[in-house]
């Protein structure tokens, strides 16, 4: 029967084994565990660690070091914190006994998760540490209620030296002692003066069991060194250590890496980097040519001498060893694009597996993640080339429209078909889109109705079909004047991108025009046409006074003064409908002579006489659009109209959002 947490009355409550359940591999698996305390001794300066691993469980398993030790209150301070952040509190560095002060070493630790790595073995484990010759015992259980794990008993003692001594009774997870010396060997390969022995026993490099190479060369003026390449994953899933370790007189020399000098010899992200390791071993003769804190090389023509040669053997070895990961390679980046690499015909898979297997063969450094991504590319090619996607959609062909299909192609190129079907599908797409939004009293006529009118001039006759039809600077200098009072100081609230555009109190003015040079003027430009819509807004009905209004528009203009020649004005007054006692047309005359026509229509009725002229074609092909509500419709229009994005008005209708298109 399951414990159940016992309360105090307030505060956080934990479950009897919520620390092992938030432990991960740490608390299953011997080897991590195990590797997480030895590196807890790395951290503490040690330069041995004994681990005792008994042969079967109820016996003690011991991991004992010679590192600097803690004091009671620190002990209390750095091991009963949860999640305790050793970077922030002690930094990168190692701190080591007195006698090593001379050492430098960076830390493994980060989160404070690995001292708890007995938990693995045994509910409960002690814990004795020394440190200027006082010994503090404690006994660490891990537990519920108000503590995930606390102090059972503590007690202290004086003693001589420096150093931490963990105990536990196997319950669980008896680890095999020849393994874990293999897996620890392997993963604190990189520093001889750290040493490990399970059981007594340690691994010396010429015995390790990841050795697959070893060899001996001559350096000019420098003598002989030897060069160990190790593979990890014979004895571990990884090192604690990636690159290349230098060892002089059995010490390291600063930090492996896959950087020699200014040479970096491979790419640390590559399989070969993350899974061998090479040590180059030297006797104390190098001493002299490395810095006092044994950080670095110096740079001397000596020390050069000895990077030519090791890069020189590193890359001889890699182009050896490289060969064999090809496979492994190409593999994992299939892998990763399995899924689009399934969907490839049988042919298809084959040419794009051999394309990874080249490409991994002639660029053996190359890192996974670009590998990955070219075979990717790859595949999109295949499938582009192949047609797949073609091919699935004539599979749902009936018969008729595969005919269909044939005579289309006999007769016009894709290319050609598309621009004529692109065109049309966005004709009709507006044409639906306003038929659906003019009928629905909930549609924001502002930002979505009246954008796609004032961009489809063609509603209002073929004429206007012609991207002659532009803002001019005098047709917005006499806007300006004319609609001052009425639009105010804001009414082109954004001339640069809608230049055509003004808004008023009760309605939305489009006013553009074409332009013509006048030979008989020395070639100057003058307006020629003028189309203004003007879009009344809500429910509007267009009586006699809307008329007069839009007439005097046109008298006002004509009679500004501003205008550059004087052209024929078409101005449209567009509503939901119009007033039965209201004439739809007016003329405009000045001494017998037309000046313009003033036209009353719906919304309704632009639509209809549009559909007429596209032949009805909606008619035939009803269920293309019914499934598509207005505001989908239009933001579809509007992000491909007339090779521009226009982009929907604010709520003031003249601002237009950031990075529009201007086209009109």
């Amino acid at each position: 029967m399951a414990k159940t947490p016992k309360s105090s009355g307030s505060g956080t409550l934990f479950e009897e084994d919520y620390l092992v359940r938030t432990l991960g591999p740490i608390s299953h698996d011997p080897e991590v565990a195990l590797t997480e305390l030895v590196a807890n001794a790395w951290d503490a300066g040690a330069s041995l660690v004994n681990l005792t691993i008994p042969h079967e469980k109820q016996n003690f398993l011991v991991v004992e070091d010679d590192g600097h030790g803690m004091t009671a209150p620190l002990f209390k301070r750095r091991w009963m914190t949860l999640g305790y952040d050793r970077l922030r509190h002690q930094g990168v560095s190692v701190e080591f006994p007195s006698e090593r002060n001379d050492w430098s070493r960076r830390a493994y630790g980060r989160n404070g998760v690995g001292r708890h790595g007995l938990l693995c073995f045994g509910d409960t484990y002690s814990v004795k540490t020394l440190v200027g010759g006082d010994e503090a015992s404690f006994e660490i259980g891990a537990g519920g209620g108000k503590d995930p794990f606390r102090i059972i008993n503590e007690s202290s003692s004086k003693k001589d030296g420096h150093g931490t001594k963990l105990s536990v009774i196997v319950e669980r997870h008896l680890p095999d002692p020849d393994k874990i010396r293999e897996v620890l060997s392997a993963r604190f390969l990189h520093d001889p003066r750290f040493e490990v022995r399970v059981n007594g026993r340690s691994v010396s490099l010429p015995e390790h069991l990841g050795l697959i190479e070893q060899s001996t060369i001559a350096v000019v003026e420098g003598g002989a060194i030897d060069v160990f390449v190790i593979d990890s994953s014979r004895t571990a899933k990884s090192n604690r250590y990636q690159g290349i370790a230098f060892w002089v007189n059995n010490r390291l020399v600063g930090t492996p890496a896959w950087i020699v000098g200014n040479v970096a010899v491979i790419d640390g992200r590559s399989r070969f980097a993350r899974r061998y390791a090479i040590v180059v071993r030297a006797d104390e003769s190098w001493i002299s040519e490395i810095e006092a804190d044994w950080t670095r090389f110096k740079q001397t023509p000596k020390a050069a001498k000895l990077f030519s040669a090791v890069v020189l053997q590193v890359r001889d070895v890699f182009d050896r060893l490289s060969a064999t990961l090809v496979d492994e390679n190409s593999e994992e980046a299939l892998v990763r694009n399995r899924e689009d690499f399934k969907e490839l015909s049988t042919l298809g898979r084959i040419e794009v597996a051999n394309f990874a297997q080249t490409l991994a063969k002639s660029n053996p450094g190359i890192g996974n993640d670009v590998l990955s991504a070219a075979v990717q590319a790859v595949i999109k090619l295949e499938k582009s080339r192949s047609g797949i996607a073609l091919l699935e959609k004539l599979t749902k062909l009936d018969e008729e429209d595969i005919e269909g299909l044939d005579r289309l192609l006999g007769q016009w190129t894709v290319s050609d078909a598309l621009a004529v079907l692109d065109e049309i599908d966005r004709r009709l797409s507006i044409l639906s889109a306003i038929d659906k939004l003019g009928g629905d009293s909930g549609a924001d006529e502002l930002h979505t109705l009246h954008p796609l009118v004032t961009q489809a001039r063609w509603l209002f006759g073929p004429e206007f079909d012609s991207p002659e039809y532009a803002s001019n600077v005098s047709l917005r200098s006499a806007a300006g004047k004319i609609f001052g009072k009425r639009g105010g100081e804001g009414a082109f609230l954004n001339p640069r991108q809608r230049p055509d555009l003004m808004t008023l109190s009760d309605s939305t003015l489009s006013i553009v025009g074409t332009e013509e040079f006048d030979s008989r003027e020395d070639n100057l430009t003058k307006i020629r046409d003028v189309l203004i819509i003007e879009l009344k807004k809500g429910k509007s009905t267009i009586g006699r006074d809307e008329m007069n209004q839009a007439d005097g528009y046109v008298q006002d203009f004509l009679g500004s003064g501003l205008l550059d020649g004087t052209p024929i004005f078409r101005a449209f007054v567009v509503g939901h409908e119009v007033s039965p006692k209201t004439s739809t047309e007016k003329e405009i005359k000045e001494d017998g002579v037309l000046r313009g026509r003033v036209v009353a229509t719906t919304f309704g009725r632009l639509t209809r006489t549009a559909h007429h002229r596209l032949f009805r074609l909606k008619e035939r092909i009803p269920t293309r659009y019914e499934d598509i509500n207005g505001a989908e419709l239009a933001a579809k229009v509007m992000g491909i109209a007339s090779q521009a994005r226009i982009a929907l008005l604010s709520t003031e209708y003249g601002q237009v959002e950031e990075g529009a298109d201007t086209k009109a």
